[in-house]
């Protein structure tokens, strides 16, 4: 049987165990998959079946997604089937959805805006299921005792999701702000959110990453382990104002009414107050995002959630041209920490500087020239950071493979690493924009020129590019790849 590294350290090989109990046979294979956001691993087992295994970092939330699958498969909802859990109920198995999600399905409207009939047929097919999961999974649903960390978006959770934006987000965004105004204004939108309370169930992460597609193109849900009793209206933000789907505004009203309409069999809802109404979730809904990019990206330096800020903010931007009215301060609040230089990805706009990013190995061609006219630039050693190559399993790799990038991340070292080298090259970037030069060259060298090196300039080159919106040119030099970023105008 051919199990990588990881996968035999993940519960003892409980996952394999498992499988067997199911099928009677033993895995021919066992492959982590990509991470996502929380601790928990993924791994495809094949064999007679093809099944799904998880190890989990919480029982209790393992518990809730157990029970909250088998209660919404009892009501008829397309959802995956738990085949078997640990005694200590950290691993379990399930049904292999496939491998594509609805955000890559919707991979052509999210990058280049060319929203399909296909593809908007599939979006319209998804949100009509979200009724009946919100109303049917809620049918003789013990929330209190199934769901996990809480049975209910009561105030304490608001409060929870408030304070997760102002500490993982607001706060490292430097931004300076009166404590006792934003806590009054987090108070009212807590009042105004409850008003709207009602007893079915809060995916609360209904978003297209948690949608596979079938081979018919039937949606599925995955991830709603965090779900609780809450207003509908949550899911329908989470769903069309999700920062990375970036769907045009036409498609939103489109989609907006085929909700309106798959909920009539048990609700009656009015179209002009119903969209009134949203406006106070999406404020709500993009907090609690920009907390969970802020822990994810600023603090644990994730790729994803770095590179899931900017079109985020662009979500925070839109929404205050036409925000809900009152909580003056929290608006005022909103409305400077959106033009801090960190966020505006205009920063850079209209310059003519171009930024040359490289990786390099220093016992192959050696720290590269530079031969603009600035000259110098900075080099950065990386091998002082732990060594895919040490490791059998990851020597065809580079730093762009994701499990090179999962290796690099476990330790949480890369992103210390790499949050000098920022500070420092963000200065030379913000003084050069304004003395109007032209030209700056940041290196990063390993080993060979294959792993570290070429992870660190990968996120290099993104950041300053997200950061600044100025043309990045990056090259791994070993690996003969190059990329360029354009400059945003």
């Amino acid at each position: 049987m051919m199990i990588e590294e990881n996968a035999k350290m993940a519960g003892d090989n409980m996952l394999g165990r498992l499988y067997e109990n199911v099928t009677g046979t033993v895995p021919e294979s066992m492959v982590l998959l990509p991470g996502a956001g929380s601790g928990r691993r993924y791994y495809r087992l094949r064999g007679s079946e093809t099944m799904i295994g998880v190890v989990g970092t919480d029982a209790a939330e393992n518990k809730a997604f157990i029970r909250l699958s088998r209660h919404f498969r009892d009501k008829g909802l397309p959802v995956p089937e738990v085949k078997g859990v640990s005694d200590d109920g950290m691993n379990y198995i399930q049904d292999d959805l496939g491998s594509t999600s609805l955000f890559a399905f919707i991979a052509s409207g999210r990058t280049q805006g060319v929203w399909s009939d296909d593809v908007r047929a599939v979006l319209k097919r998804t949100i009509r299921v979200l009724p009946a999961i919100q109303w049917r999974g809620a049918e003789g649903l013990d929330f209190d005792a199934v769901c996990f960390p809480v049975g209910a978006m009561d105030r304490r959770a608001l409060m929870w999701d408030l304070n997760y934006f102002k500490y993982c987000f607001l706060k490292p965004s430097g931004l300076e702000h009166s404590e006792p105004l934003l806590e009054r204004d987090f108070m009212e939108l807590c009042d105004r959110v409850l008003e709207h309370d009602t007893p079915t169930f809060m995916y609360r992460d209904f978003q297209s990453r948690n949608v596979m597609l079938g081979a018919d193109g039937s949606p599925w849900f995955i991830d709603f382990q965090g779900g609780r009793r809450g207003p509908y209206h949550y899911d329908v933000v989470s769903f069309l104002w999700q920062a990375q789907a970036r769907y045009p505004d036409e498609l939103r009203e489109e989609l907006i009414d085929e909700y309106i309409k798959a909920a009539q069999p048990y609700v009656s809802i009015n179209g002009d107050v119903f969209r009134k109404e949203l406006k106070l979730f999406v404020l709500l809904r993009t907090l609690q995002v920009l907390g969970a990019y802020g822990l994810r990206g600023l603090v644990q330096r994730k790729a994803h959630f770095l590179q899931s800020i900017p079109a985020a903010m662009d979500n925070l931007r839109r929404l205050l041209d036409d925000a809900p009215e009152g909580m003056d301060y929290l608006m005022e609040t909103l409305r400077r920490l959106t033009r801090l230089p960190r966020w505006n990805a205009d920063k850079g706009a209209g310059t003519d500087m171009t930024v040359r990013v490289n990786s390099f190995g220093y016992r192959k061609s050696g720290i590269p020239e530079d031969t603009t006219p600035n000259g110098g630039g900075f080099v950065f050693d990386c091998r002082a950071l732990s060594n895919p190559g040490r490791y059998p399993q990851y020597l065809a790799l580079t730093g762009r493979d994701q499990a090179v990038i999962d290796f690099l991340e476990s330790d949480g070292e890369v992103g210390r690493y790499l949050d000098h080298a920022y500070a420092l090259v963000d200065m030379a970037v913000e003084r050069y924009i304004e003395r109007g030069f032209s030209q700056l060259m940041v290196s990063f060298g390993c080993t060979g020129g294959q792993h570290r090196s070429v992870y660190a300039a990968e996120h290099m080159a993104r950041h300053i590019n997200d950061k600044y919106g100025v043309r990045v040119v990056l090259c791994h030099r070993e690996q003969g790849i190059s990329t360029i970023y354009n400059a945003r105008r």
